[in-house]
């Protein structure tokens, strides 16, 4: 593609503002600049096409015939450049890109935006599954949900808006066997999970000698469903399942010191990024309760 033969903007910039405007002063006060500034600018730009572009005295400088002309093609150009930045601007005020934690938003958050563009029927929300640390400044999202004890990071806005409780869930035929003997279900990422429910909980379970290891949370609650043994899951992944029947959790749920949190650049907020997160609140707030851990665990 050739090299473009362009005047320097700022250049332009300054002359169609003056043309449009009429007067120095004018088009100065529009772009914030010296008066001195506009005239610099626009002879310098005369400079560069090698034509007069105004005439008469400095404090009544008016447009020539080829200053005229070229002020309606620098009009219908900034014009459109207008026209498109106006489009853009709109759009991203419509548009929310949101990073989610893959299992929440399959099974808690997607589920449930029907509700949010019922009540915003012009915003749109997408959602990407990922999970590292939140850097607007190198991710093209607007905002994240993470699961964390705590959000930290440079221009970081964080709210809470769910607390975390899990435990283990099997298919009903599974659990008449008792948790101990069930195969332990785990996932690659988070292979502490049966550690930390026993650190919450305060019930050692021996380590056994049937693993079975998947790639992900919802892989791993599929294998739980299907019978293939017992896993870790936050409550708020298995809340349906449990209501349906597809998986049972005769131990309970315990509370995690991780909360779900949604996160956002600090500042002032976009339109849509607050109208998603005050809608986010109340769809936690709504969220069903866990049945908290009751009956013991037999230990081994």
């Amino acid at each position: 593609m050739p090299k473009r033969s362009l005047p320097p903007l700022t250049a332009l910039r300054a002359f169609e503002a003056f043309a449009r405007l009429g007067r120095m002063n004018l088009a100065a006060d529009e772009l914030c600049v010296t008066h001195g500034a506009i005239s610099r600018q626009v002879r310098g730009l005369e400079r560069h096409c090698g034509v007069r572009l105004t005439e008469g005295p400095r404090n009544g400088l008016r447009l020539t015939e080829a200053g005229r002309r070229f002020a309606e093609t620098l009009a219908g150009a900034f014009d459109g450049i207008e026209r498109s930045f106006l489009a853009l601007r709109s759009a991203a005020e419509r548009d929310l890109h949101v990073s989610c934690v893959g299992t929440l938003a399959m099974r808690w958050l997607i589920p449930r935006l029907p509700a949010f563009h019922a009540r915003h029927p012009g915003l749109n929300v997408r959602v990407t599954e990922a999970y590292g640390p939140v850097d607007f400044g190198k991710d093209p999202f607007d905002a994240a949900i993470r699961l964390a004890e705590r959000i930290t990071g440079d221009g970081l806005e964080a709210t809470p808006f769910l607390e975390n409780f899990h435990g283990p869930v099997m298919a009903p035929a599974l659990a008449a066997q008792g948790l101990a003997a069930a195969p332990r279900l785990h996932t690659r990422p988070h292979r502490q999970a049966w550690r930390e429910w026993s650190l919450h909980t305060g019930v050692e379970l021996a380590d056994g000698e049937d693993h079975r290891e998947y790639e992900h949370l919802f892989y791993m609650l599929e294998a739980a469903v299907a019978g293939l043994g017992a896993g870790v899951s936050p409550w708020i992944y298995v809340a349906g399942d449990i209501a349906s029947g597809r998986l049972v959790a005769p131990y309970g749920f315990v509370r995690t010191p991780a909360r779900f949190h949604f996160v956002a650049p600090a500042g002032g907020q976009r339109p849509v990024v607050a109208a998603f997160r005050e809608w986010l609140v109340e769809e936690a707030a709504a969220a069903p309760p866990p049945v908290l851990r009751a009956l013991p665990v037999p230990a081994g």
